[in-house]
């Protein structure tokens, strides 16, 4: 456990917890805990997980617009709907890329586990960009995937981050909770 590695849980957990509340300074702390943690898993051969963090960051910045713009038109950072067949679609295209990308990593790199490595980062983008829309389908994605990240950092003896994912698991179950009551809230002003 680095010094390094205590700031970005910390970092982290506040960028979750803002995204929970749907405040736009999720973004600005999430954009840190991203350049932390690539750092930190550049150090410990994750590469898929510096990779990701690299593309967080850049979607970072289309999270943030589209949020902005969103909140710009409606004052309000409105929940939306994910039709079932893109949902689908999406699921088997991030299965797809995580088993190209793993496959990359494994033939290319000495990355420590590069197959879960792979499928943790894409199915992370998938979320990740499910958020950015504000789709309430990102919580119990991201539920599954943490679950599995606690694995895989315990296994790579990253202890604290294997407990950020865990009380992220924690967190994401409130955000869906809170996301569907804000959701539900949305469609009873619609019917008024």
């Amino acid at each position: 456990m680095s010094n390094l590695e205590i700031f970005a849980v910390l970092v982290s957990v506040i960028g979750v917890g803002l995204t929970i509340l749907r405040h736009m300074w999720c973004w600005w702390f999430n954009l840190l805990a991203y350049i932390l943690y690539g750092y930190l898993f550049f150090e410990y051969k994750l590469y898929g997980e510096v990779i990701l963090q690299f593309i967080f960051l850049i979607m970072n910045f289309y999270g943030f617009y589209f949020w902005l713009k969103t909140k710009q038109e409606q004052q309000d950072i409105r929940i939306e709907p994910l039709a079932i067949n893109h949902l689908v679609l999406q699921m088997i295209l991030a299965e797809l890329f995580g088993l190209l990308f793993g496959f990359t990593l494994k033939t290319f790199t000495n990355a420590a586990v590069p197959m879960l490595d792979a499928q943790l980062a894409a199915f992370s983008l998938l979320a990740t960009y499910w958020t950015s829309r504000k789709y309430i389908a990102t919580w119990p994605l991201w539920v599954i995937v943490d679950i599995i990240y606690v694995g895989m950092f315990m296994y790579k003896d990253l202890y604290l981050t294997a407990g950020l994912y865990a009380a992220f698991v924690i967190m994401a179950l409130y955000g869906w909770k809170k996301w569907k009551a804000v959701k539900a809230n949305q469609s009873n002003a619609v019917l008024l």
